[in-house]
């Protein structure tokens, strides 16, 4: 047991910070997309413009250049529409940033782990948890130079986190790249060129309480009426008093409709995001406001009714019910998705599955326990070398996005989520409970398992199925038994001391003394097996 890390201690995980809605944009009319066009053309300039003063300001950055750079803005367009500009360039600054940190991780581990084959002589096998020497000469010799390679591009990130240098593509590093490859994308390049603006657009404007209907820019009545508030360059396309042009189109909000009408009625902020699908040829609206924190459930009571534990897979959801101690409950649960398709079927296909076993922890009253995962360094060429597939499978576990998607939905029910550490869930479940589970007409799965080891993990019990009972229950005389004592313990067959009076039905009070000596029954390798004995003589008449 010395060479396992040390697990870390589940949690209830809180609930989401804010929410966002999206609805379509119907009944446009050609003059309408026009005016959204090219206010969102007039804005994205001025966004990419406000970027680049933000990434040369590097972490030195400060308020004063911020106000600087809105005053900049202001002139061209308004003081709110700066203002969203420069909170939009600063978080996308800030995470850019941070994102610099991920490759910087995967560098140091890659060149640990090919340092590490490198020292080892050629053919040697690896251990469970470290890798073994590489296989041929040919082999090392590639890889020696590969360790170059990323020690060069090592040096590079450091040199660019430190002076702060981030690279950031408004619009998308993927469609950039698709520019290169429009055959093989099967685009055109005027398709390109309208995804590329369409991206490349800013149509989005924070809220405000105390205002009209929470935006002062971007403006939507309980009734559904679109107004937009012109920049500068752009009031002689107003169609409303003070600068503004209303939509022909209505709207609604299908889900949380209810919640949306009373921020908006009450004046609360907010914030507005409208965007074109060039590939369908629609406008949406997106709403979004934050929430107000709320008191996380404590674990305690999140385990007083059971809970559902839940495997992750790359392609369905193993789950299965357990009670508050700790056993298995009813049959094994399985919700596949399938993440073939585009972005918008792949997530469909996940919130099918989850609302699916939300609805079931709901029907139940329980919670649901999930691994807290993350393989941010699992995916790497250098940890699993030639396992294309076994890198391809993980990479596609869906983890990130079906965390986010559980968290929300759950909130919306009322069902606390329990985090848990992920290590040893799967082989620990597979050795303690895949073949106790099994039966003639149920197969268990070692995702099946896996369920129910974090269930386990996640109401505090050990994952292991049985424990050595206390000292005093281990014999009559706190000697010689525990429940899985290994063969060789001494007096581990010993007797028991009869107890008088009758046991059961048909044993009676001092009978069965000989049920553990082994001498004194025909078992293979014992003398009883050997002793000498004859046939009475069958006689030969009637």
């Amino acid at each position: 047991m010395g060479g396992l890390r040390v697990t870390a201690a589940p949690f209830v995980v809180p609930g989401p910070a804010g929410v966002a809605v999206r609805t379509r944009l119907k009944g446009l009319t050609g003059e309408d997309e026009k005016v959204l066009c090219l206010v969102g053309d007039h804005l994205g300039s001025l966004a990419s413009r406000d970027l680049k003063a933000r990434c040369a300001a590097g972490p030195d950055h400060d308020s004063e250049q911020w106000a600087q750079r809105k005053r900049a803005l202001t002139d061209q367009s308004s003081s709110r529409w700066a203002g969203s500009i420069t909170k939009a360039t600063h978080d996308q600054w800030g995470l850019a940033r941070r994102g610099r940190l991920a490759p910087i991780h995967s560098l140091r581990t890659g060149i640990a782990t090919i340092a590490h084959r490198l020292s080892l002589p050629l053919g040697e096998k690896g251990a469970r948890h470290a890798p073994g020497g590489y296989r041929s000469r040919k082999e090392w010799h590639a890889k020696s130079r590969r360790l170059h390679v990323l020690e060069d591009r090592l040096e590079a990130a450091r040199a660019d986190w430190q002076a702060g240098v981030v690279h950031v593509v408004r619009g998308g590093k993927r469609l950039l790249t698709t520019r290169h490859h429009l055959k093989a994308a099967q685009l055109t390049e005027q398709e390109w060129r309208r995804r590329w603006r369409a991206g490349r657009r800013f149509l989005q404007a924070d809220g405000e309480s105390g205002k009209r209907y929470g935006n002062e820019t971007i403006r939507v009545t309980p009734g559904g009426e679109v107004s937009i508030k012109l920049p500068v360059p752009l009031v002689h396309l107003a169609n409303a008093p003070h600068g503004r042009y209303v939509l022909t189109g209505k709207v609604s909000f299908a889900h949380r409709g209810e919640q949306w009408a009373y921020r908006v009625t009450a004046n609360r902020a907010v914030a507005y995001r409208i965007r074109e699908d060039v590939q369908r040829g629609r406008w949406y609206l997106t709403a979004s406001w934050t929430l107000p924190p709320v008191q996380t459930l404590p674990l305690e009571a999140a385990r007083a009714n059971g809970l559902v534990g839940v495997d992750t897979n790359a392609d369905h959801l193993a789950a299965w019910r357990l009670d508050r101690h700790g056993n298995p409950v009813g049959e094994p649960l399985r919700f596949g998705y399938d993440l073939t398709g585009t972005a918008q079927g792949r997530d469909a296909q996940v919130r099918q599955a989850l609302i699916r076993l939300l609805h079931r922890a709901r029907r139940h009253g329980v919670a649901i326990a999930v691994e807290d995962l993350d393989f941010t360094a699992e995916t790497t060429r250098e940890k699993h070398g030639r396992k294309k597939r076994f890198r391809k499978l993980i990479s596609g576990m869906p983890v990130t996005r079906l965390r986010a998607r559980l968290v929300s939905m759950a909130a919306e029910l009322g069902i606390p989520v329990i985090a848990v550490d992920p290590a040893y869930t799967s082989r620990w479940g597979a050795q303690h409970w895949q073949k106790p589970l099994t039966t003639p007409t149920r197969k268990t799965t070692r995702h099946d398992a896996a369920a129910v080891a974090i269930g386990r993990r996640a109401l505090g019990h050990p994952i292991r199925r049985r424990t050595a009972p206390p000292r005093t229950h281990q014999s009559d005389g706190c000697g010689h038994r525990t429940v899985q004592a290994r063969p060789g313990t001494p007096e581990r067959e010993g007797n028991r001391p009869r107890i008088p009076g009758p046991r059961t039905r048909s044993v009676g009070a001092g009978r069965g003394a000989n049920a553990v000596d082994q001498n004194a029954q025909h078992r293979s390798g014992r003398s009883a097996e050997h002793e000498s004995w004859q046939q009475d003589s069958l006689p030969l008449s009637l």
